[in-house]
């Protein structure tokens, strides 16, 4: 791989311009952004070696594109990419879901004529996104979740390219697994999706009953910190997920509404202890 062309420069996409480079990565990393300051931030914090005005001609100019922005986005670019690229180029991106992804990359890519696709998902990140949040190591100590498809027939150049952005993503710190679609947006809607919900019910919540008690600051602890941090994503980072994954974070959703009605029913019996013997069971296996 000498060449990549990072597609959305927020928080992921600048952090991979970074973590390719502090790994040792000496191609050329071009990038574009709807919001031409963003690339402008990635730019300066040494993410990129220059921007492109246009999307479709940064992918053509790389070997490989990194598409790093929201889902719907994700494919409507596939579909504008299917039709631009050839066989000697590789796709992956970022999402957070990857079923309609993976689907699409079924139809548009991998063949021997077409362009490879890679449906790819790091699990790391942070609460608020942005270029001017990338960092280097974000992704160091991560899992690299990937949805490939062993059936899919890749050109020879293509498949060599997917095996190289593997390799890359190891040496930017990150263990590659494999997963089937349906298998991966059902885990990440346990571990993922409901966290930041569950975050953002709370703090929504907090802010309707005590948002305005001038002894919040000092009440509020270390408890109130670590259960609300998430409560700072915003909705424009979660809007495609909730969309592209309802049914998975539909069904955690309701297992958790279940889970607390059954504690709040228990608050008298011992069986709020077994509550509390499960969860400490599940943090001392190492689940965090």
């Amino acid at each position: 791989m000498e060449s990549i062309a990072i597609l959305g420069t927020g928080l992921l996409g600048t952090s991979v311009g970074l973590a390719l480079r502090a790994s040792g990565f000496s191609g050329e990393i071009f990038g574009w952004n709807r919001n031409l300051a963003n690339a402008e931030t990635a730019g300066r914090m040494g993410a990129l070696d220059r921007i492109v005005g246009d999307p479709l001609t940064a992918a053509r100019e790389a070997q490989v594109v990194l598409i790093s922005v929201p889902i719907y986005a994700s494919l409507d670019l596939m579909e504008q990419l299917s039709t631009e690229l050839g066989p000697e180029h590789l796709v992956t991106d970022v999402g957070s879901t990857k079923g309609q992804i993976t689907e699409a990359a079924d139809r548009l890519f991998n063949t021997p004529a077409r362009a490879g696709f890679l449906p790819g998902h790091p699990m790391a990140g942070k609460e608020r996104g942005g270029a001017e949040l990338g960092d280097a190591d974000l992704f160091r100590g991560a899992v690299w979740l990937f949805t490939d498809f062993p059936a899919w027939h890749r050109s020879e150049r293509a498949t060599e390219l997917a095996r190289n952005w593997r390799e890359w993503v190891i040496k930017m710190g990150s263990r590659c697994i494999d997963l089937e679609p349906k298998r991966h947006d059902e885990l990440v809607a346990w571990v993922s999706h409901l966290p930041q919900l569950t975050a953002t019910a709370l703090s929504a919540l907090l802010q309707d009953k005590v948002g305005d008690a001038p002894e919040l600051k000092d009440v509020g602890g270390r408890a109130l910190r670590e259960m609300t941090r998430l409560g700072a994503s915003p909705f424009s980072m979660w809007r495609d997920i909730a969309l592209t994954n309802t049914e998975s974070i539909d069904a955690a959703l309701q297992a958790l509404e279940q889970h607390i009605a059954h504690i709040r029913e228990n608050l008298r019996t011992p069986e709020l202890r077994d509550e509390f013997g499960r969860a400490n069971k599940f943090r001392e296996q190492g689940n965090n």
